[in-house]
């Protein structure tokens, strides 16, 4: 089979490395693709988001399988065109995507059938938004309804910052249009899970979970990015607890959209938190996580080949989906400055590794065949252990011979995840 992945960054490496297991994988082309991934894949250029030129593409390289990785071209309907030219697609269509493209139809989804979450307001109203920030319950958050590369969440502890977010949306507009529409929601205390899902529209299958770890700087400090590093499986996220977001969040979620006429097909996450509530939904992504995906895949020991081909037709039940029991962390390199102004241009030297350790490159790029730092997240060091503490020790073990100009990573991946651990024995 010929499969096209849309997409050039780390979940995008991860996917493909997966996909190529799979014996009947004969050929994978990557759009845009990068630097790194086109020592696994043909890479195509051009963009993710011009979806006339991706059918063409898809055309061009016959393939038989489209796999739509990133939230832009799925909330923009590229599994839609895709479809319509008769290229069968993983991914959710425009309709469903909106569960991640705007947080207002999230939130009002949960709020009609009973799904647990935060407390919260939509405005699109500047005036009524910082009137409503004036009186409610401090920290507060302050979201962009639409996507802002995972940097649209503003947590506000006073009142101030409060208001300087909902200004800097609405006003200046710090996230473009997404911010046009503001959501304001209570904060929720707990620890965070991740959990990513396969699902045909009928059936949902969780994956493994994982943690992710957002914030630029040790210790939770500094700028919200796209994602720091990742641990999998969480201890936070017991059986019991999985149980019960089965019940109250996940399944309930599947037969809302459906309910909605808007079926969701491809891979839903949850970003919970597990309050002294019970759990409540953070957030919905419409597709994999980035870096959760670069822990979780590494322990999938079924075909995703199989699993994605199973829920483009709808029988994902019976299809097996296997986990080891062992565990993974993925700690990203950076560029010193990320998520704000940093250089690019550094030549990248990467190891040699071993059966254990993956390399998933994001911000590469190929200059006279030398890898070169192009973004600010440039790759995701992951390893696989028997246990979570030797898995941090191997992923830290293993980043610390990635060498590059610039390089900078948090220090603390996994610690959370080591102290709650620690709790439960």
């Amino acid at each position: 089979m010929n499969i096209l992945v849309v997409g050039g960054g780390g979940r995008e490496h991860a996917i493909i490395q997966k996909l190529k297991e799979d014996p009947r994988v004969t050929h994978i082309y990557a759009l845009p693709g990068s630097g790194g991934i086109a020592a696994d894949a043909v890479c195509l250029g051009g963009s993710a988001t011009d979806i006339p030129a991706a059918v063409e593409a898809a055309k061009r390289c016959a393939a038989d399988f489209v796999v739509v990785a990133p939230d832009d071209p799925l909330v923009l309907g590229m599994v839609d065109a895709m479809e319509a030219e008769g290229f069968p697609c993983f991914g959710p269509r425009k309709n469903a995507a909106v569960i991640e493209g705007s947080k207002a139809f999230a939130k009002d989804l949960m709020k009609r059938y009973g799904i647990p979450t935060a407390a919260y307001e939509t405005f699109t109203d500047m005036a009524q938004a910082l009137a409503y920030v004036d009186a409610c319950p401090l920290p507060a958050v302050v979201k962009a309804d639409g996507l802002a590369l995972g940097k649209g969440v503003l947590i506000c502890e006073t009142r101030d910052a409060a208001r300087e977010a909902v200004r800097s949306m609405m006003e200046g507009r710090l996230f473009g249009e997404s911010g046009a529409t503001v959501v304001v929601e209570s904060f929720l205390t707990g620890p965070e899970v991740s959990v990513l899902s396969f699902t045909d529209g009928e059936t949902i299958v969780p994956m493994v979970s994982s943690m992710d770890h957002k914030r630029a700087l040790d210790g939770d400090k500094g700028l919200n990015t796209g994602g720091m590093g990742a641990v999998a499986p969480n201890p936070c996220y017991t059986p019991e607890i999985a149980a019960a977001c089965m019940e109250q969040i996940f399944l309930p979620t599947i037969r809302a959209m459906k309910a909605e006429g808007r079926p969701f097909k491809g891979c839903l996450y949850f970003g919970l938190m597990l309050t002294p509530d019970g759990p409540k939904v953070i957030e919905y992504n419409c597709r994999f996580g980035d870096p959760e995906t670069q822990v979780v895949l590494p322990l999938l020991e079924s075909s995703l080949l199989e699993i994605m081909l199973a829920v483009r037709e709808g029988r994902l039940t019976g299809t097996e989906v296997r986990f080891s029991e062992k565990s993974a962390c993925c700690v990203i390199l950076a560029s010193e400055g990320y998520p704000q102004a940093y250089g690019k241009g550094f030549p990248i030297t990467l190891p040699e590794t071993a059966a254990h350790e993956r390399i998933y490159i994001a911000g590469a790029a190929l200059k006279d065949g030398q890898l070169v730092t192009s973004g600010g997240r440039v790759l995701g060091a992951t390893a696989v252990a028997e246990n979570l503490p030797a898995a941090i020790e191997r992923a830290y073990a293993l980043a610390d011979r990635i060498r590059f100009d610039n390089a900078y990573c948090r220090r603390d991946i996994g610690r959370r995840a080591l102290e709650a651990l620690q709790c439960r024995m």
